[in-house]
């Protein structure tokens, strides 16, 4: 048989070179799509496998979070929430900005932690990040469902809580949190492979990032209070997911369209950006870690 009767698309694999500068590998993705689902029912067993309380712990930290918020920065600090509720108004950020910072902080340490499954087997090294963004999804539904649990409560009691036309975007606005938590996670994970210190200041940037991002007060409260600072918050992409995302389940505060596009163009720059650097990475990043 003539080796040239053999067609391209018979092939399982093709062994090149060179890789692309820029590729998702979403057929060998598709391929592997098997792994992947193991991937992610490995994560979500066996992280919380060993311990007492289990799934409850994704119940426990935004409740107890909420509450905390409720007396230092409501109570104590005075900050309004209009007619929501103020601790329905800080679950609802936090579920949203624990979604962000699983995904960031998930897939930031992509290499390091998975250095001994990359240097044995092939598959596309994208997948690892991949599991960190779905898998994380069934904490956010659960932490979700404890919100509208509360929701009810309060709307049950005679709180102003309404939906309204921009509420079905609400599942858009997560896969926008999550896309970029993937991108800027896969820009330090590539960056960490070289300079391990970074790790340790992700932990602590993420508080801080928190505080800039409209977690804890509407928006527009700092255009109010401190305008000469409100320039911060409107260049962080992340404030106006978190200001959409309150806007959307409680119909509070205001949905920038302005603030989501200039979102969605930064959110994609910066998967692009984490690709490319991910792909580069993943040449070579066994040899420095």
């Amino acid at each position: 048989m003539n080796p040239g009767d053999t067609k391209h698309k018979d092939w399982l694999f093709e062994i090149t070179p060179k890789n692309k500068f820029f590729s998702l590998n979403l057929k060998e993705v598709w391929q592997y799509r098997d792994l992947l689902t193991l991937f992610v029912k490995r994560d979500i067993v066996t992280v919380y496998k060993q311990t007492v309380l289990g799934p409850l712990w994704y119940l426990i930290q935004p409740l107890f979070t909420s509450v905390t918020f409720t007396i230092v920065f409501n109570n104590l600090a005075g900050i309004t929430t209009g007619k929501v509720p103020p601790f329905l108004f800080n679950l609802a950020s936090i579920t949203v900005w624990n979604y962000f910072t699983a995904c960031f902080t998930g897939t930031s340490n992509t290499f390091v932690s998975n250095a001994g499954i990359f240097g044995k087997v092939y598959f596309p090294r994208i997948i690892a990040p991949l599991t960190v963004v779905i898998s994380n999804l069934l904490k956010f539904g659960i932490q979700l469902f404890i919100f509208f649990v509360f929701y009810v409560y309060f709307y049950w009691k005679g709180a102003a809580l309404h939906f309204n036309w921009a509420t079905p975007f609400f599942p858009l606005a997560i896969v926008v949190m999550g896309v970029l938590g993937l991108g800027l996670g896969m820009i330090i994970s590539s960056m960490v492979t070289k300079y391990r210190d970074l790790s340790y200041l992700i932990g602590f940037g993420v508080q801080l990032l928190m505080y800039v991002s409209a977690v804890i007060y509407p928006m527009a409260l700092i255009q109010e209070k401190i305008p000469e600072y409100a320039w911060i918050i409107q260049y962080n992409p992340l404030a106006y997911i978190v200001e959409s995302s309150r806007y959307m389940l409680l119909g509070v505060g205001e949905l920038p369209l302005g603030g989501m596009l200039y979102t969605l163009i930064f959110t994609f720059a910066i998967f692009i950006l984490g690709v490319l650097l991910f792909n580069k990475t993943e040449k070579s990043f066994i040899d420095t870690v």
